[in-house]
């Protein structure tokens, strides 16, 4: 099903509901009122009717951008370019692919500005939840798609090695500088609904980040001596399935430690 969610974007979310996906990957469709080609950013994963409504929703597709390389976001990327014939790009080289014309396609560069049939989109680096983790912001709407550095429902994980808690804090804060400026006043997530209070929520991560450490620094003082230790202890009350993804986040919360 198709949701539009502003005069620019819509989403189609995918049949792939779970413990780190929420409710599915969203898939999101760009486009400029009055444009008849768009922007599709993450088509997720290879599944033919997931893939079918959204070419449905976009109709011609003019690029296809992606935010980060977990394959709950990539794994069509090879299925859509077919599809559509459309270049896609990433900040890894490797999720970059040319269009039919066969035209060399380059990795997203901080700052640049994306134009597709009038639709424009500044590229807003924020590695932290990946090493190439990348958001997008509507230049003609308050609007930001962050991929999973935010989402639409609890907080992202920081999965050691590829997730780093430095730069996470620190992209987190630039997107709170983005949203205090007014610049980004609604998030469109890669997992869970809208976020309609930007600044409030971007409060609520570094708040939460800052009291997670707080919790890892007491353990470490009480004697824990692995990450395994600290999960058990900082989180007892969170349910079991997801303590192997919390021990990979308090790896990269011991690295931030004793940096």
């Amino acid at each position: 099903m198709v949701e539009s969610v502003s005069e620019r974007a819509s989403v189609v979310r995918a049949e792939n509901p779970g413990i780190m996906t929420l409710d599915g990957t969203n898939t999101w469709v760009l486009r400029e009122p009055g444009a008849t080609t768009s922007v599709v950013v993450d088509p997720g994963p290879d599944d033919a009717a997931h893939l079918a409504a959204v070419l449905e929703a976009a109709g011609r597709v003019g690029l296809v951008l992606y935010t980060h390389h977990h394959l709950d976001h990539t794994e069509a990327i090879d299925a859509f370019a077919e599809l559509t014939g459309a270049p896609s790009r990433a900040v890894s080289e490797q999720f970059c692919r040319p269009g039919a014309d066969g035209a060399a396609v380059a990795p997203l560069v901080d700052g640049e500005v994306v134009d597709v049939d009038g639709l424009r989109l500044e590229v807003v680096l924020v590695p932290g939840h990946t090493k190439d983790s990348v958001a997008f912001r509507l230049l003609d709407e308050p609007v930001l798609l962050t991929g999973d550095t935010v989402l639409g429902r609890g907080t992202t994980v920081i999965a050691h090695p590829d997730g780093v808690l430095g730069p996470y804090l620190d992209s987190i804060a630039r997107l709170r500088e983005l949203a205090d400026e007014g610049l980004a006043q609604r998030i469109l997530p890669g997992h869970g609904p809208v976020v309609e209070q930007a600044l409030a929520v971007l409060d609520f991560y570094l708040e939460h980040r800052q009291d997670r450490l707080e919790q890892v620094r007491e353990a470490l003082e009480a004697g824990d001596e692995t990450a395994r230790q600290v999960v058990e202890r900082v989180y007892a009350d969170v349910d079991e399935s997801l303590w192997p993804a919390a021990e990979r986040s308090v790896e990269a919360q011991l690295e931030y430690l004793r940096s």
